[in-house]
């Protein structure tokens, strides 16, 4: 117990000469938003992800096979919106791959202009979106979490993927002492699924107050982040470093 609060500690609060520095509260905080913007998709959007492309192509199959109430067309254009912001985040990972500060904080400004461009169709609409302004949606809100997943990939928090669980719960259970394991981590990766579930659960609620209530909220977090991160990097501190 000693271990994990100590880890938990160590994540939302650094301390001096950490490795990753201030990344892994700004990690958490895009996992956040990862919640908030599956929620407006999957529960606002026809049962789509935007962020969880696991989910989006197990969706596709499903759809595929005629399941009610799923659509394969939201799928793929799901699937390459995510592609498209991946490619661009994987360019901004080559371009500033020698500083993490720099990627990100110039990484979470372009991404918040398709999470800003998404609430101002959802506050056009009245949230009553028709399929053009679904699909816009789901290419915005693709786009930006594809460019998300590629660049925390570059910047290399461990556990700290923003959009992908999976590996992290893996690690939770196979690391720990009942398996034998040395149970590296286990606040970080905890404190993850609790900011997607977070997310997810604040999404849900706020949903029944429209689409642009939820999408302001991302759009804040995102804002927030990209400017915090910006004023951080303006060191050249060891976190900075790849």
């Amino acid at each position: 117990m000693r271990k994990l609060l100590v880890d938990v500690a160590h994540t939302l609060v650094p301390p001096k000469g950490d490795r990753h520095g201030p990344l892994p509260p700004l990690m958490l905080t895009l996992t956040m938003v990862t919640g908030l913007v599956d929620a407006v998709s999957f529960l606002g959007l026809g049962q789509v992800f935007v962020a969880n492309m696991t989910g989006n192509v197990a969706l596709l199959g499903f759809a595929l096979a005629g399941a009610e109430g799923l659509s394969a067309p939201a799928s793929l254009v799901s699937l390459a919106s995510f592609l498209g912001g991946a490619v661009a985040g994987g360019r901004f990972g080559t371009r500033f791959a020698a500083h993490r500060g720099r990627l990100l904080a110039s990484a979470l400004a372009l991404q918040a202009v398709p999470v800003a461009a998404a609430l101002v169709i959802a506050l056009v609409a009245h949230d009553r979106v028709g399929a053009p302004g679904r699909y816009s949606l789901i290419v915005a809100l693709g786009l930006a979490m594809g460019m998300q997943t590629a660049v925390a990939r570059r910047v290399g928090v461990p556990d700290l993927t923003t959009t992908v669980l999976t590996q992290t719960l893996t690690g939770l259970a196979s690391d720990s002492a009942p398996a034998g394991g040395d149970d590296p981590r286990p606040g970080r990766r905890i404190l993850s699924v609790l900011a997607m579930v977070l997310g997810a659960l604040v999404g849900a609620l706020l949903l029944d107050a429209g689409l642009a209530v939820v999408l302001g909220v991302a759009l804040a977090l995102l804002v927030v982040a990209a400017a915090v991160t910006r004023r951080l990097a303006a060191t050249d501190a060891p976190w900075v470093r790849p």
